[in-house]
């Protein structure tokens, strides 16, 4: 499993799908603990409530994870020009 992160293309494509599911749950979250006017139970209610924080947490890993697969491939770029 370790394999997969030591290649940057990798860990690029990963950070993308996080990016989207952190945006996703975020927009899930926020319309369902906030624009949502009908009734639902209370265990969906907190669901909703904690997309609202997981969602971006998810955006920040994800952030993360694309700076340091955009560092290490310019590191790479540079390592074959010189």
């Amino acid at each position: 499993m370790f394999a997969f992160f030591e290649s940057p293309l990798n860990v690029l494509h990963l950070s993308s799908k996080v990016l989207v599911a952190g945006l996703i749950m975020l927009l899930a979250g926020i319309y369902g603990a906030y624009l949502y006017q009908g009734h639902m139970p209370i265990a969906l209610l907190v669901g909703m409530h904690a997309l609202t924080i997981l969602g971006p947490t998810l955006l920040k890993i994800g952030y993360v994870l694309r700076l340091l697969s955009q560092y290490r491939l310019g590191n790479a770029r540079a390592l074959t020009v010189a």
